[in-house]
């Protein structure tokens, strides 16, 4: 590499054969994953794929049993706090206390991330702004709209300043102008941080347009990565046409109808119950 020569961008998540199982049921496969820093990159897959259990490893909610999980160069299964420092993020499940207003959710989450006492109070003011939610700071999280509910617990996420932000499903139960300003808020922050955002999504049309490249997962493995313009492109080669196939085409390429592998009857139960306190 030569002086002129770009270095290439660092690595803000590395899975190195990562793992895990539950019982008999190996939800994560030896998964290899890498998220540059800076980047928006989608992990699409089907219910049951493996895609939450991994990010639960990710964030050291899940240990490690087998592999090696890096954020920002600190290996999750021995640096747990330093990794948790880096990290803002937003479960599937909703977070947010509906009997807390706007801002006593956001400082709760600034107390949980260790923000320091004498900066708390403008952090939580700058997260809320960040998301549009200053003139609504002080009513009751309960009388906020989906949309709302959803930014809201971004704020919480974002309050630490995190390096790497972590979405699981964000836009879930919400209509398209709600989930429009989901991500405009996301984009907003990550373009004045430079902060890395790793997200699930179901929502094909948000991955296409959003995400700068995404790996789809299948029965724990990455089975396609690339920018959705080159999976498309790759797909339409494959198949011989000139008609080029939408990202949903790569998905059900690569997952097949997907109908072996939901996610159990747990998973669908949280599923709907997030969509339906968010919708």
């Amino acid at each position: 590499m030569t002086s002129d020569t770009p270095a290439p961008p660092a690595e803000a998540v590395t899975c190195t054969r990562l793992a895990y199982a539950f019982g008999d049921t190996r939800a994560v496969d030896e998964l290899d994953l890498a998220v540059r820093e800076g980047e928006v990159f989608g992990l699409l897959g089907p219910n049951g794929a493996g895609k939450t259990t991994a990010i639960r490893c990710i964030t050291t909610l899940l240990p490690v049993p087998a592999g090696m999980v890096r954020v920002f160069g600190h290996d999750t299964a021995k640096e747990r706090m330093a990794v948790r420092r880096l990290l803002g993020y937003v479960p599937q499940q909703l977070s947010a206390d509906s009997g807390l207003t706007g801002r006593e959710n956001v400082a709760l989450f600034a107390r949980v991330f260790d923000v320091p006492r004498r900066e708390r109070a403008e952090r939580v003011a700058q997260a809320l702004a960040a998301v549009g939610l200053a003139d609504a700071a002080d009513r009751l999280a309960g009388t906020y709209s989906g949309g709302m509910v959803r930014r809201l617990e971004l704020a919480q996420a974002l309050v630490s300043a995190p390096r790497l932000l972590i979405l699981d499903e964000p836009t879930i139960g919400l209509d398209p102008i709600a989930r429009t300003g989901v991500w405009e808020h996301i984009n907003a922050v990550r373009a004045a941080t430079g902060m890395t955002v790793l997200v699930t999504t179901h929502y094909m049309d948000e991955a296409d347009q959003y995400c700068d490249r995404v790996g789809l997962m299948h029965r724990g493995r990455v089975r396609a990565l690339g920018t959705p313009a080159e999976l498309r492109h790759g797909l339409a080669e494959r198949r011989g046409t000139d008609t080029l196939p939408t990202l949903e085409d790569v998905f059900r390429d690569v997952a097949g109808s997907g109908l072996d592998s939901g996610g159990g009857f747990r998973d669908v139960r949280s599923t709907r119950r997030t969509a339906h306190r968010v919708g």
